[in-house]
């Protein structure tokens, strides 16, 4: 009954548009480069693919997370965990749903360098969102073509400073302590461009023991080499000193009134998180002539996570135990050339792109106790190390040809192979001998895209995906240490995608709409998760079915409206029972389950207004969602909801300043809803609640001169 209030809701609030959002219609643009690898128009193309412009990331916005703007994009989840130690929780099209933390199945690119590690594991917080000029978002079959993710691809462009010099700073304060400073400079000429910014965000956090810190760094500097080639540098760093965990609640715990409380454990052992991360990468592009060009990116960094865990003692005492705090460092590096050629082929336009990609990753694990003698919370005696090694070799192919002026078809192919080894040592019970796996496969992809009038295209597509599982949920095979090594047996995911879409432009109106069908087999799952240890198992075969629509309209008035909805069926297909040193029963799930943390129902609506004689704009929103699931089995969910939410601002322009002040307000009417789960918690902490009303005020001052 509470999903058809909520669906019946969503309905009514698409076609009234009571609300809506930030992007005018006239702010948004066609132009993307992830899907083909060259900046082309996406109304040709053969897949789904939606580009969001600084206005959608920035105005009014923290600038903290992905969830702010992302939720404008059909087929895409991002929520936000009110947990800074577990990151967002980010899927599109249900897959990276089941992440516990990081990012799975959807791979990052941040001024086209991987924020994904060659296991499919990735993190979004080095991405600079200040500083972007645009996002674009790749969905369905297309996305096989980077590599080892089934989701698709999510890809941050910063922007180039303007000619002369640019200051800018910004800061931020409102509910939960929450404040953010920003500073920015940058400038342009003829032979270089740069642009360098930092800042600082802290929060109180609206759950007890959640207080978070992030300090940011980012630059970027092209050099125009000559006429025909640039060298772009960037570097970046990302420090997060202190991050409580206040974990998950029960759902004793959430019924209880108090969704404020700290999940059982967070207090007595002090569960936090500690990061740091430097990163640098050099792009290079070359014109070879009229017809070719050639791209080589470079890039290597440091990444180290200190994390204390809730473990109990009489868990760590078991001589199997990893303790209950982890210690990881990764140091890892990569190359990606490809070639471009354009040419003329009977009468016809020919684009083909042909390169190669490499990464390779080298992971430190340590394991201590998280307690020493009485005192908790600590770091104990070492009870793990570990070194894992992971490389990636890909080649692939892709390419455009328009048939005739109507019809196009964009086909491609990419090869993985992966090589993992790990050596680990357990103090106890001893040495275990060098161990490792390779996965691999070639993915090819196919799409046609026709023209019926000159404001209507449709397409249709078909690939095949992979995924690969992660360092993490290779990392134990049984729960209780019996079975000491990494879980090699796990066989990679593989899915065959297939999508049909229409796509309209005309008048600044902007229409996209698809249906997809993915069948997946080898699927991964949880086969038991406790004291500390989840243990991954291929759980068959998976069904997605769903469709998408996102539109912006402009208004009379000075108004314009978005609309983003997703309708996604996700059900096992085939009844798994993992029987492993454990009873099948407790661990059985049906033909027909759905899939965890996917929600059947998702809709973003909203409405911009401008005054410009005033410099006034406004940004309304509502967020609608069905239920999600919290557990396999389906005995555990967190209930559907709506969610409103409004930014308004002054923006005011003299000789070579500009200034603005803004207000958001989340939450509008202080709802008590849950955004995220914890899937198949063995304690039954499965629950992330959102805090309630929210006011935040944003000053920015910007300094230009020629």
């Amino acid at each position: 009954m509470r999903n058809n209030k909520i669906i019946n809701g969503l309905a009514l609030a698409l076609a009234c548009g009571a609300w809506l959002g930030p992007a005018a219609a006239d702010d948004l643009t066609d132009i993307v480069v992830t899907a083909t690898r060259t900046a082309q128009d996406s109304f040709r193309l053969p897949m789904s693919v939606d580009r969001l412009d600084s206005d959608a990331i920035q105005y009014g916005q923290s600038q903290v997370n992905l969830s702010e703007s992302l939720e404008q994009i059909p087929g895409v989840s991002a929520e936000n965990r009110q947990n800074y130690a577990q990151d967002l929780q980010i899927s599109s099209r249900g897959f990276g749903a089941r992440s516990s933390f990081g990012v799975r199945g959807v791979r990052l690119y941040s001024d086209g360098i991987p924020g994904t590690m060659p296991d499919g594991q990735g993190q979004f917080s080095q991405f600079d969102l200040s500083g972007a000029d645009h996002i674009e978002v790749l969905r369905g079959p297309f996305s096989a073509l980077y590599g080892n993710s089934s989701g698709g691809v999510i890809a941050v462009f910063t922007r180039d400073a303007p000619q002369g010099l640019e200051l800018d700073g910004s800061l931020e304060y409102g509910s939960l302590n929450s404040q953010r400073e920003y500073m920015m400079a940058g400038g342009g000429s003829d032979r270089v461009n740069w642009l360098v910014d930092a800042s600082h965000f802290q929060t109180d956090d609206y759950r007890d023991h959640g207080g978070a810190q992030r300090n940011l760094f980012n630059s970027k500097v092209r050099f125009n080499l000559d006429e025909a080639s640039t060298l772009t540098v960037v570097l970046n760093a990302i420090q997060t000193p202190y991050v409580g965990d206040p974990l998950g609640l029960t759902t004793a715990q959430l019924d209880s009134g108090n969704r404020e409380q700290a999940g059982t454990g967070a207090d007595q052992f002090n569960t936090r998180k500690s990061l740091s991360q430097e990163q640098l990468g050099l792009n290079y592009q070359r014109h070879l002539g009229s017809n070719d060009d050639l791209s080589v990116m470079t890039y290597g960094g440091h990444r180290a996570t200190d994390q204390f865990l809730a473990i109990p003692l009489g868990t760590q005492a078991a001589p199997t135990s990893p303790g209950g705090m982890i210690d990881l460092a990764r140091n890892y590096a990569g190359v990606d050339a490809h070639l471009t050629d354009r040419r003329k082929f009977w009468g016809t336009s020919l684009t083909t792109t042909a390169g190669f990609s490499y990464d390779a990753m080298d992971e430190h694990r340590y394991g201590y106790d998280n307690f020493v003698g009485q005192e908790l919370g600590v770091q104990g005696a070492l009870r793990r190390m570990e070194i894992n090694r992971m490389h990636d070799l890909d080649e692939y192919l892709q390419t455009q040809w328009d048939l005739t002026s109507r019809l196009s078809a964009t086909a491609g192919v990419r090869n993985s192979v992966i090589d993992i080894s790990s050596n680990a040592e357990l103090l106890t019970p001893g040495t275990l001998p060098l161990s490792g796996t390779r996965y691999s496969a070639t993915n090819p992809v196919a799409g046609l895209s026709y023209l019926l009038r000159h404001d209507v295209s449709v397409y249709a597509s078909f690939g095949k995906g992979f995924e690969t599982p992660t360092l993490n949920e290779l990392a134990y095979r049984s729960v209780s240490g019996n079975l000491p090594g990494m879980n090699f047996g796990l066989q990679p995911a593989r899915s065959n995608d297939y999508e049909v879409g229409a796509k309209y432009r005309d008048a600044g109106v902007t229409v996209d709409t698809d249906v997809f069908y993915i069948r997946t087999s080898d699927e991964l799952g949880v086969l038991q998760s406790s004291g500390g240890r989840s243990v991954y198992d291929n759980i068959g075969a998976t069904e997605r079915r769903g469709a998408e629509l996102g539109a912006t309209v402009p208004l009379p008035a000075s108004f314009s409206l978005r609309l983003a909805y997703t309708y996604i069926k996700a059900v096992v297909d085939d009844a798994y029972a993992g029987c492993v040193g454990i009873p099948c029963a407790t661990v059985m799930i049906p033909a027909g389950n759905v899939l965890p943390a996917i929600a059947q129902n998702q809709g973003y609506v909203g409405i911009t207004w401008t005054y410009p004689a005033l410099g006034f704009k406004a940004v309304a929103e509502t967020v609608v969602r069905s239920r999600i699931y919290a557990d396999d089995r389906n005995t555990a969910y967190a209930g559907g909801f709506w969610t409103e939410s409004l930014r308004a601002g002054f923006e005011q322009q003299s000789h070579r300043w500009q200034t603005s002040e803004f207000v958001r307000i989340e939450n509008l009417f202080n709802k008590a809803y849950v955004d995220s789960v914890i899937l198949n918690d063995a304690n039954g902490r499965y629950f992330e609640p959102d805090p309630g009303f929210g006011a935040y005020l944003m000053f920015e001052a910007k300094y230009l001169a020629p």
